[in-house]
């Protein structure tokens, strides 16, 4: 039986990566107790690896037994890089474990979008994003069409200010015909911050990975309860 303060585990590989997934949750699912766990050499021992190598994938699975014998009932992988070893935490616990942008991408897919725009900061978060969006496009979506529209902005990636990074960001897909697209998805965490501004100047739904995970969890943590409903109730 699931607490009425699940306790959801939180994975980061970098400090800003998890300021915007506890800001996420704070937003979505304010009733659920968040754990924060930062290893910040993932990154740089995978990059220096060339990738994922045996060892890096039982070092998070490591981490991943960690949170559960803790007793986490929801966990949250905020980085991407390491994505493929929750398909092995899936088989190992019994709990739900969300791949960082898994959520947004399968509400895209089950939404009703036909146009799809995925935008990045940085060249590597373009074509990992359309990995994991193809990949579900069979299970998820397979009787409908969708178009994918990529965009890259890295000046957004300097940007000072969050109205300027979706100003970068909306030229950027602009270029691309992104504009035409009928959702546009963030690549990275790190641009949570102007999915407002840019869907204001869009016009447009923007989704972003935190906050899709969040809500997913939301609703298998705790089932029929709106966020208007636990943000009344972590508020007493």
């Amino acid at each position: 039986m699931i607490e009425p303060q699940p306790l959801v585990a939180m994975i980061h590989a970098v400090p800003t990566g998890a300021r915007i997934a506890q800001d996420a949750f704070a937003r979505e699912f304010p009733q659920a107790t968040v754990w924060n766990v930062l290893d910040d050499r993932l990154l740089d021992d995978a990059q220096v690896a060339g990738g994922l190598t045996d060892i890096l994938r039982r070092r998070m699975l490591r981490l991943i037994g960690h949170v559960m014998d803790g007793g986490a009932q929801g966990l949250l992988l905020t980085c991407s890089s390491y994505g493929e070893v929750v398909d092995t935490a899936r088989v190992l616990w019994d709990v739900p474990v969300l791949k960082s942008d898994e959520a947004m991408f399968t509400a895209a897919l089950t939404g009703p979008y036909r146009r799809i725009a995925v935008v990045a900061s940085t060249a590597p978060a373009v074509p990992a994003a359309v990995a994991q969006l193809e990949a579900l496009v069979p299970a998820v979506r397979p009787d409908r069409p969708v178009e994918l529209v990529t965009a890259l902005s890295e000046k957004a990636a300097a940007a000072g200010d969050v109205e300027t990074t979706a100003r970068h960001l909306a030229d950027a897909l602009h270029a691309a015909g992104g504009p035409d697209a009928d959702v546009v998805l963030l690549a990275q965490y790190s641009l949570t911050p102007a999915r407002d501004a840019l869907a204001a100047l869009l016009g447009v739904p923007v989704l972003d990975g935190a906050g899709a995970a969040a809500r997913e969890l939301r609703n298998r943590l705790v089932p029929g309860q709106t966020q208007t409903t636990l943000a009344a109730a972590g508020a007493r």
